[in-house]
């Protein structure tokens, strides 16, 4: 069952704990490399067109952005990692302001990692997988553009990416923000992370 979705609301961005809002709410965030679909799952599952500014430009999302659903429920967008087309002093700020909210979220429930279905997990995916797992948090693996190919080769990719990341085929969501494929599942994990 989808979450209905009465309110969502853009609340701040921030680079440091100082400026985070306040941990009340249940959280869950989203992370991936630059241009892999985030703030686009975003707005899927809120049911917006641009709440989650998406652009062709990697890098965009350069600051923590907090959202606020339903007024019960934080979405926190990290920034993308990658092949940004930013200053390289930016990029570098990036590993230790993420690592930064991992470590200091206390109402983190989910951390949502997401993958293009067409790539292999990169160097720098694993290295976010391997801090979640450093910091005790669970993350589930969200493929997206898996519109773009057909439903054999949806299936050969999963089983790549699955042995890649050595997890079971329940972690991995095939998503896309075009036939909205996935979004009832994810939402299922989301409240599934945040009644527990």
């Amino acid at each position: 069952m989808v979450m209905k979705i009465i309110s969502a609301e853009f609340i701040k961005s921030a680079t440091d704990p100082s400026h985070y809002t306040e941990d009340t709410l249940p959280e869950i965030a989203f992370a991936g490399r630059s241009n892999v679909g985030k703030s686009s799952l975003i707005n899927t599952l809120l049911a917006r067109k641009k709440l989650a500014r998406t652009s062709n430009t990697p890098g965009r999302t350069q600051l923590i952005n907090f959202f606020l659903v339903n007024d019960g429920l934080s979405f926190v967008d990290l920034p993308g990692y990658g092949y940004a087309k930013v200053p390289l002093v930016v990029k570098k700020s990036w590993g230790p302001m993420v690592e930064k909210y991992l470590k200091t979220r206390n109402n983190l429930h989910m951390v949502i990692v997401i993958l293009d279905i067409r790539r292999d997990p990169t160097k720098d995916d694993l290295s976010l997988i391997s801090w979640l797992y450093a910091y005790d948090v669970k993350p589930i693996f969200v493929l997206t553009k898996s519109d773009k190919l057909s439903k054999n080769k949806v299936a050969m990719r999963r089983r790549a990416i699955r042995e890649i990341l050595e997890v079971s085929d329940d972690a991995l969501v095939t998503f896309s923000a075009k036939t909205r494929e996935g979004r009832e599942k994810i939402w299922n994990m989301i409240v599934d992370s945040i009644t527990v």
